[in-house]
This record gives structure tokens, C-alpha cells and sequence, in this order.
């Protein structure tokens, strides 16, 4: 059995491709309908007037499919203790229908807990580009982790 990912597995400058998602849509409008309703998420006609010229995703709803990825590529298998938040996100280009996403996960940096040794906290940057190579949304957060051995986290 492989064991949960920890503090230890993380190293500065560390790059990984961590995964892929489309945006379609269907999804789009239903996400959008319930979670940010303005017209350019879903109304087609109202968006092809927009200054957007179409259909865009809300950029929630590309954080959702970010957090997602996340999940799938390593989260689940981590022994973490959660996120005490996210420094920036950057929406630079909008997402369209059929779009797919790919997502870069770049370690920038780890700071060993003084006051618990037990854990760590890992600061992460998120590239997501679209199929043609062009950037959409830029994202740095932090999440803690436990050291090898250390903590209870209900994922591993």
C-alpha cells in the first residue's frame, strides 16, 4: 500500500501536470444558473452581445473544476489537515464552452510548523491553460499538511 502524501513529499520548484477537465455547455449554464446568474453565463443571445461575444464559464465554477482536479490528483490520498486560504486567483481569459483545461501545480513554498512540529504548511501555484496553450486562471493558496507518520486525516 502506497502511503498518503505528506509534508515530506513536497519540494520547492516541484512541477506536476495534475490533470485535465473540459467545460461544456450544459454544465456551464447549470452551474451558473444556480451560482452566478449573469446573463454572459447563460444566455446565449445576451452573451453574443456582451463584450465577451459568447457563452462564458464563471470563474467559480473553473475554481470548483480546479478544486476537483485537485482532489483527484492528490488531495484525497493527502495527509492534510485543510487550507487556511487562498492568496490570490486570477481570471485571465474566459472559459468557453468545450474548452478543455489543463492544470500545473508548482510548489513555491514549505514552512514547517514551529508551534507543532507535527505539520507543515505547503504554498502551491495553479496554472490552468486552455487547448490552444493560452493561460485562463492563475491561482496560490495554502494547505497544510502532517509529516509522515504524524496526524489522523480522514482521506488517507
Amino acid at each position: 500500500m502506497q502511503h498518503p502524501v505528506d509534508l515530506e513529499d513536497f519540494e520547492v520548484g516541484q512541477r506536476h501536470e495534475i490533470g485535465t477537465f473540459s467545460m461544456e455547455k450544459d454544465e456551464i449554464v447549470e452551474f451558473a444558473s444556480q451560482f452566478d446568474p449573469q446573463l454572459f453565463h447563460i444566455d446565449e443571445d445576451a452573451a453574443a452581445e456582451s463584450p465577451f461575444g459568447g457563452l462564458i464559464a464563471s470563474g467559480w465554477h473553473t475554481c470548483a473544476k480546479l478544486m476537483r482536479t485537485m482532489c483527484d490528483a492528490y488531495l484525497l490520498k493527502a495527509n492534510g489537515a485543510g487550507s487556511p486560504g487562498i492568496e490570490n486567483i486570477s481570471w485571465i481569459k474566459p472559459v468557453r464552452p468545450g474548452d478543455v483545461i489543463s492544470v500545473v501545480r508548482e510548489t513555491k513554498q514549505i514552512n514547517p510548523s514551529r508551534s507543532k512540529p507535527d505539520r507543515g504548511m505547503v504554498l502551491s501555484h495553479y496554472t490552468l491553460t486552455n487547448q490552444n496553450g493560452e493561460v485562463v486562471m492563475t491561482m496560490t493558496g495554502w494547505g497544510m499538511m502532517f509529516r509522515r507518520g504524524a496526524g489522523k486525516s480522514k482521506q488517507a
